[in-house]
Parts: C-alpha cells; sequence; structure tokens
C-alpha cells in the first residue's frame, strides 16, 4: 500500500497502481478509470437500473465491488485468484464481510466464467484482470470473452479495462467485437494514464442519444458518477478491428 494526499493505493509489487480508495469516502470510485467501468449503467432501462446481480472478474482495491454492493444496493459477486488481494482489501480498503447480497471468491476468473452454473447471472460484468506487472490482460481470448457473454443475462452489459505495456487495443477489441457483434460494442476514449474502457452488451443496443441524455442525468442525481461525461466519450469502434486483429491468444 502507499497514501498520498488522503488516498490509499493497492500495489502488487510494483509500482503500478492497482486501485485505490479516497480514505475519507471508502465507498466512491476514485479512479477515473474506474469511474468510467460503471458506464454500463447507461445500456440499463433508468427504472431497472440496479436490477439483478453485478459481478467484478478481479477484485483490484474492491472499489467496484463496494459501489455495486453499498452503493447501488445489487447482489454482488467478486472473483479473484489472488488470497492476498482479498485480504488486503478486507484490512486496508474497507471491503465488508460476506453477506447475504455479496459474496468474494478466491478462484479463477476463466474457470468460474466457464462454470455453467454461471451462465446468465450477471447483469452487469466488470472485468479488469491484470498481473503485478500489469503489462497486458491475464485472460484475453474469444473463448474467454465467450464465456463472458454467456455469464451474462439476455440484457446484462460488460466493461472491460483494456491497458498495458505491451498489449494492443485494436487486438482485445477486435477479439470482443467478434464475440459479441460489432454493433454491440463500444469504447470509451482513454484516460491520461492509458486505460480504454470497452462496453458490450448481450443484446441490448444503445439507445437515441435523448435516452442516453435522460439516462445519464438520473445517474448523476442518483450515484453521483460523471454519466454526462460519459456520453461525449462513447464512441464506436472501427470495422477494421475485427478484420485485422488476430484472433488466438
Amino acid at each position: 500500500m502507499s497514501e498520498a494526499a488522503g488516498v490509499r493505493y493497492l500495489h502488487l509489487d510494483s509500482v503500478w497502481v492497482q486501485g485505490a480508495m479516497r480514505i475519507a469516502e471508502p465507498w466512491a470510485l476514485e479512479l477515473e478509470y474506474i469511474q468510467r467501468m460503471m458506464a454500463g449503467l447507461l445500456w440499463r432501462d433508468s427504472e431497472a437500473l440496479t436490477e439483478g446481480r453485478a459481478v467484478q472478474l478481479g477484485l483490484g482495491a474492491a472499489a467496484l465491488t463496494k459501489f455495486c454492493h453499498k452503493v447501488l444496493r445489487m447482489p454482488t459477486t467478486a472473483v479473484e485468484l489472488n488470497p492476498s488481494v482479498i485480504q488486503a482489501c478486507r484490512l486496508w480498503f474497507r471491503l465488508p464481510d460476506d453477506d447475504a447480497r455479496l459474496a468474494v471468491l478466491q478462484q479463477d476468473a476463466a474457470r468460474w466464467v466457464a462454470d455453467p452454473a454461471n451462465r446468465h447471472v450477471a447483469q452487469l460484468l466488470h472485468v479488469d484482470l491484470y498481473d503485478h506487472e500489469a503489462a497486458a490482460p491475464v485472460l484475453d481470448d474469444e473463448d474467454f470473452y465467450a464465456a463472458c457473454r454467456d455469464v451474462l443475462d439476455e440484457d446484462g452489459v460488460m466493461t472491460v479495462n483494456l491497458f498495458g505495456r505491451s498489449s494492443s487495443f485494436a487486438r482485445s477489441a477486435g477479439r470482443v467485437a467478434r464475440v459479441f457483434g460489432l454493433e454491440q460494442v463500444r469504447c470509451l476514449r482513454p484516460t491520461r494514464e492509458g486505460n480504454t474502457v470497452l462496453v458490450a452488451a448481450r443484446h441490448t443496443a444503445l439507445p437515441e442519444r435523448e435516452v442516453l441524455a435522460l439516462r445519464a442525468a438520473k445517474i448523476e442525481e442518483r450515484f453521483g458518477l460523471p454519466a454526462r461525461k460519459w456520453l461525449r466519450m462513447i464512441r464506436p469502434l472501427d470495422p477494421a478491428l475485427v478484420a485485422t486483429s488476430p484472433a488466438g491468444p
């Protein structure tokens, strides 16, 4: 851990930040890219915004898990391979103990999404899987993204953090688009740090701009997220990504 200006950071034996928490506001989303990981809410009807289950693959500093559990009040499942990360989140990042609405599982994300028992269980799926070097997504092939699609309910939405020193956005985005369909995938502009959030919906289409504006306003009002700012960042993928990016690992 490190701390600066009232913010506590999680590191995995490197300088790379794996997550953060403002100590005075432990349920808030501190990092900009983590806030953008909630952009999938724009794909959801305002009346059913917090219905269903939220799932995180990769715990980080537990920011998304805490937000979904404590602020959205959704049933929430987090899947994290590293037991030390879970322990650190419980000791230093205010991750609550499991309860009727929260389950933190020390499991491999690839095996979890491939388990038939987990088909169609998630309305919101957050994928943020990096090792201590933050070089590339740990899981990033079409079989994995196809299993993620199977985890989503019919109106479910997946957001993926794409970042790394050796990873290729085009490669990863192309794989997601081949699984979900190009029209079902959007991306947000990269953050200053280089994180690009990809949004992929199982069946739900992105609504018209007027509907999106109303949804964004309600998300800001209810949860304090900068949803109207996201509207200026959402863009379609280049069709060339699907044709030119390699399909394999």
